[in-house]
């Protein structure tokens, strides 16, 4: 393995040595060049196989990111550095799961709800270790918005919060995700209902204490413009809490011990 020491810097292949970075190590680093070359991959017949999974996990990428980017106002909080990848792995085994061609199967979250809902959206820490008091989901029957029911608690006994953290809120959010189904025209993957895919609603409490008692409360999300939804649209309904410390009347987030998963796809 060789490492480069000097200024010139080029991506992919050069005169046979492909130019990388590995994590952990410092400086840039130089290897002979193998496997196939882009345009094998592309057009060689004995790399079809290769082309049909690459088409398909570009296409389950892309209905992950539908999901993120319905949450972006708060994923990052809960998130660990892997969730992008984790959110494509879940949609690509509903790809799995899908009808039509290999290389074009649906990405059908409709028909496989089960593939997103309880997802953490931190692997190391889950909703439920962090919080245990009771809470309930009821969605509305046009499935635009959801309430969430919360029962009085004592935070002590249900809320697992880190140290230094003073008060807490929690979070009920809904976010739209359109199925998406292979395009032979554009040769792509798209959004079955791109006008209805990506939609959110995202609600707090106030920021509670975590000496005090909770009073039962419902805390409703609902979609603005009273969307109608088809079948061919899931909302993914996420809960979580975040902490925070107060000084001088301030509240200041904590980076750590925050937790959300999705409690219910409907």
């Amino acid at each position: 393995m060789a490492k480069q020491t000097g200024i010139v810097r080029y991506s992919g292949n050069l005169g046979g040595i492909s130019h990388y970075k590995m994590k952990g190590v410092a400086g840039d680093l130089a290897k002979i060049a193998t496997g196939p070359s882009k345009d094998q991959i592309m057009n060689d017949p004995s790399f079809k196989r290769t082309r049909e999974n690459n088409m398909e996990f570009g296409g389950s990428a892309k209905a992950g990111k539908s999901f993120r980017r319905g949450l972006a106002s708060v994923i990052k909080k809960f998130s660990d550095s892997q969730v992008t990848g984790r959110v494509t792995k879940a949609f690509k085994a509903i790809n799995l799961e899908g009808t039509g061609d290999r290389g074009k199967r649906n990405i059908d979250l409709s028909l496989n709800k089960e593939q997103i809902n309880g997802f953490e959206f931190n692997k190391n820490i889950s909703f439920a270790g962090v919080y245990t008091a009771p809470l309930t989901l009821t969605q509305s029957v046009s499935r635009d918005e959801s309430a969430m029911d919360i029962t009085a608690f004592n935070p002590w006994d249900s809320i697992d919060a880190p140290a230094g953290a003073t008060h807490f809120r929690i979070i009920n959010g809904i976010a739209t995700v359109s199925d998406y189904h292979y395009n032979d025209i554009e040769r792509t993957y798209e959004a079955v209902e791109p006008t209805l895919d990506g939609l959110s609603a995202i609600e707090y409490t106030a920021y509670l204490p975590l000496d005090t008692a909770v009073v039962a409360t419902t805390l409703t999300s609902t979609l603005a413009g009273a969307p109608v939804l088809t079948a061919d649209v899931s909302v993914t309904n996420v809960i979580g809490i975040e902490f925070y410390q107060e000084v001088g009347g301030q509240y200041y987030l904590f980076a750590s011990g925050n937790a959300m998963q999705v409690g219910k796809v409907f």
